[in-house]
């Protein structure tokens, strides 16, 4: 899957603030999104997560390569 900094995402369950939008500001074994409703910093295994994507709303910036 390609997942970049800086995505916007949309899970399956909304997150109890009420918003089911988050930012991904980690990629790795570990994949840490953070909600777009209050702010608060998940950290989830990245199958947890693949499994509760339901879609990537736009993605963020481009690495810059070399």
């Amino acid at each position: 899957m390609d997942l970049r900094l800086g995505d916007l995402v949309q899970t399956k369950k909304k997150h109890p603030c009420g918003t089911d939008r988050w930012t991904i500001i980690r990629v790795g074994a570990d994949i840490k999104i953070k909600c777009q409703g209050c702010g608060r910093i998940v950290m989830l295994e990245r199958p947890e997560f693949e499994k509760r994507l339901k879609k990537i709303l736009a993605h963020g910036p481009e690495e810059a390569n070399g």
